[in-house]
């Protein structure tokens, strides 16, 4: 007996000993490679069948039905390559057409390809084609060359749609930085007969100077940037007809540097709805006009003293359908409510105290399938509601799901994980339930020495909850004191703490931890997923409620006997590291270390979409802008603070750090600069191990 006792123990002792240490590189660079639990790559439903197809080594395309676990290999992209003498890598952009044809796009090469008869047609687009945008159905392609929009078919017809000379224009492309959830400039109507498209006039845009060291002697490549407070574009929207080849043209209504955001057709191609925004962005407008550009009526508005952000366009219930829903917050959360064309609220479908995140399709009993948080703000479930308000949860399990819908909604994709589960795939029917299950990953990192993350919450004195991580050592002994690394970010639309798989977390974090640190991070008021009453108070005052809520950390921590209370450092990017600063400043009694990556240091250096969203301009809140600069607030560091930036970022321009470095010098306080040539907003590549290895270094060395 006490041989088999002591056989057990070595084989114990032996599998914890036998784990493997994480190494910074293998952290960084394997989180979403060897590290990523199993999964299936690009699924996508083939149309008017219950057969799927997905990627595996991007080379090789499966294909399968709901009713099968395995998939086959039908097709390798060596299989396109050799028929159409291409020289695709991979499946890029693959698009199926119908239930043998598919579409993909590389470059400036558009194909067409029947994988059962092991046939196909290119187009060969312009060089330097980019924002290419096609229509399965008809086969018809448009794209952007430098600021203007060109046309394509496969029939070999070429057209250009606008040919500005002026480089101010610029059309077919994202408007407004892709703020309001614009991510592309080129909207096809329903059966492509006309093509919508954004326009920018640029004209009294500051140029902005970055630097290229790649050339000999170096050279500077201008940007169009607009600061808070300064001129702003002029947006339109064009509307070609591909018969007439005429543009028309809609221009705003509420001021010249108003927003035209999240457009839309109706099915039946005759009208567009946009949502224009005035440049306060506190007063919105679903406007109606006609193909030809002109304006119809305004449907509803919207006002807020706070700010009216809309981020998806109208959704049709069906392809025939005259009734809308509009998503909107005017209650407090994201809810659905349902309109006719003319504009008349018919019914507010959903009444929900919780956060919606996408409206995925409808089916043919009108039943309108939507992602939300459910009442864990840290989940992402399936819901359904029907017209009568009538609402399902679909998907029980907690946590994250990732979903594709069948045009038919006979079956859900849905691709879903935990704190406690790496990955689950699976195939559901329309009612939530299991038909066939596809994967059960494992966990990558069994055989690594890493602990779980704690996720807890606590409470603000108006009692709401503050979701946090705390990431311990392996080894962690409560008998012994540990430094604490605050990650953060803290700006609106972000949310780091998630029941995912790592919590949200990365990989680097547990690396840090196993140094003998303990890695907290904590989502503040004015982050993401959580209503108007938790996401809104930051107006006017960006840094203010959210250092108040990383103060709260401090203090629950402090309340922990194995947290050295006198070893706090802090790491952020981008509003990170505006948060980085915030607190080595203004809360430097308690943060001995920071490391801010790409900071705004003051909000008159950045862009007027997001900006002023929630700062309003420079000139209308001098007060704000001075509480919440780090420039004004420089005086007051005591700490030892690396700041680093990327010498191309067009998004937080690098005159945030310089100014802030300049103030310092004139300050006579000694910080760290670290700059990365040619980088743009973050730092990405194998450079970002050299990136991790200078933020942890630095904060293990001084802290």
């Amino acid at each position: 007996m006490k041989i088999f006792l002591s056989a057990l123990a070595t084989t114990f002792l032996i599998g914890i000993y036998a784990q493997k240490n994480l190494t910074l590189e293998e952290a960084v660079m394997g989180q979403y490679q060897q590290f990523k639990p199993k999964s299936i790559f690009n699924f996508n439903w083939v149309p008017d069948t219950d057969d799927y197809s997905y990627l595996e080594s991007y080379t090789n395309l499966m294909y399968a039905n709901v009713k099968e676990k395995k998939a086959d290999t039908i097709l390798t992209i060596k299989d396109v390559n050799e028929t159409l003498d291409v020289k695709f890598q991979y499946f890029s952009g693959f698009k199926w057409k119908n239930k043998t044809s598919f579409y993909l796009t590389y470059k400036n090469q558009v194909i067409l390809f029947d994988y059962k008869n092991k046939s196909g047609e290119k187009v060969q687009l312009k060089d330097n084609a980019e924002n290419i945008e096609l229509d399965p159905e008809s086969g018809q392609i448009v794209y952007t060359v430098d600021n203007n929009i060109q046309y394509a078919n496969f029939n070999g017809d070429e057209v250009t749609i606008t040919d500005f000379e002026d480089k101010n224009i610029v059309s077919g492309q994202a408007i407004a930085r892709s703020e309001f959830g614009i991510s592309g400039g080129l909207f096809w109507s329903p059966k492509a007969e006309k093509l919508a498209f954004y326009q920018k006039d640029e004209t009294k845009v500051h140029d902005y100077p970055l630097l290229d060291i790649n050339e000999y002697p170096g050279k500077l490549n201008s940007i169009k940037y607009p600061m808070a407070g300064q001129p702003s574009e002029k947006a339109k929207v064009g509307v070609y007809s591909v018969e007439s080849k005429k543009t028309f043209y809609i221009e705003t209504r509420s001021g010249e540097e108003s927003y035209l955001t999240n457009l839309s057709w109706t099915p039946d191609g005759k009208f567009i709805l946009l949502a224009e925004v005035n440049r306060d962005q506190n007063h919105m407008w679903l406007q109606k006009y006609n193909s030809k550009g002109e304006f119809i009526k305004t449907l509803f508005e919207e006002k807020k003293e706070t700010w009216v952000e809309p981020e998806r366009p109208v959704f049709f219930l069906s392809d025939d359908s005259d009734q809308f829903v509009w998503v909107s917050e005017r209650d407090g959360f994201d809810n659905l409510y349902l309109y006719d064309i003319e504009g008349k609220l018919i019914k507010q479908l959903t009444e929900n105290r919780f956060v919606l995140k996408d409206i995925l399709t409808s089916n043919t009993k009108g039943e309108i399938f939507f992602t939300a948080t459910g009442k864990n703000p840290l989940n992402t479930l399936l819901f359904k509601v029907d017209l009568k308000g009538k609402q399902s949860l679909i998907t029980p399990e907690e946590g994250t799901h990732q979903i594709k819908i069948q045009e038919t909604n006979n079956h859900i994709f849905d691709a879903y994980s935990s704190h406690d589960t790496p990955g689950i795939t699976v195939i559901r029917n329309a009612k939530g339930k299991i038909v066939n299950k596809l994967i059960e990953a494992g966990n990558p990192l069994a055989d690594y020495h890493l602990s779980e993350a704690e996720v807890k919450a606590i409470e603000t004195e108006d009692g709401l909850k503050l979701y946090t991580r705390l990431i311990k050592p392996k080894d962690f002994d409560p008998n012994k004191k540990y430094p604490v690394l605050f990650y953060v970010y803290g700006g609106p639309h972000a949310q780091l703490i998630t029941n995912s798989w790592l919590d949200g977390g990365s990989l680097w974090m547990h690396w840090m931890a196993n140094q003998g640190y303990l890695v907290f991070t904590l989502d503040n008021r004015g982050s993401g997923n959580r209503g108007v009453y938790f996401e809104h108070g930051i107006h006017r005052q960006l840094g203010t409620l959210e250092l108040e809520d990383q103060l709260r950390g401090v203090e629950y921590l402090k309340t922990l006997p194995f947290v050295d209370q006198d070893r706090f450092a802090v790491h952020g990017w981008s509003f990170g590291g505006f948060m980085t600063g915030t607190m080595m400043t203004k809360a430097a009694d308690v943060f001995k270390v920071g490391v801010a990556g790409g900071p705004v240091t003051d909000w008159k250096y950045y862009e007027i979409m997001y900006g002023e969203r929630y700062m309003d301009r420079p000139q209308d809140n001098e007060d704000g802008y001075k509480t919440s600069s780090l420039i004004e607030n420089a005086d007051k560091l005591e700490g030892d603070l690396l700041l680093i930036h990327g010498t191309s970022d067009n998004v937080v321009v690098m005159q945030h750090n310089l100014a802030l470095i300049k103030k310092f010098v004139s300050l006579g306080k000694q910080v760290d600069f670290f700059p990365y040539p040619m980088h743009e907003h973050n730092v990405y590549g194998k450079d970002r191990v050299h990136l991790m290895e200078k933020v942890l270094t630095y904060v293990l060395e001084n802290n």
